[in-house]
C-alpha cells in the first residue's frame, strides 16, 4: 500500500480535530507527526545509537 501524501495526512489531521480545537492543537499534531517521521527515517538509515553505546559514551549507568 502506498503511503498517504502530506496533503492527505494534513486533511486527516484536520478532520480528527475537535470542533473547538485551536491553531496550537493543529500545530502540535503536525509537530509530533514530523518528529516521529524524522526518527523513523533516522532509524531506517542506521543513524541511531544503541542505548548501551549511548550510556557508555556519556558514562551513565542503567
Amino acid at each position: 500500500m502506498k503511503n498517504p501524501s502530506v496533503k492527505q495526512e494534513a486533511q486527516r489531521m484536520v478532520e480528527e480535530l475537535a470542533e473547538n480545537a485551536t491553531w496550537d492543537d493543529l500545530m502540535y499534531r503536525i509537530y509530533v507527526r514530523q518528529a516521529i517521521e524524522s526518527v523513523l527515517k533516522d532509524s531506517e538509515s542506521s543513524r541511531t545509537l544503541d542505548v548501551k553505546d549511548l550510556r557508555a559514551r556519556f558514562g551513565s549507568q542503567p
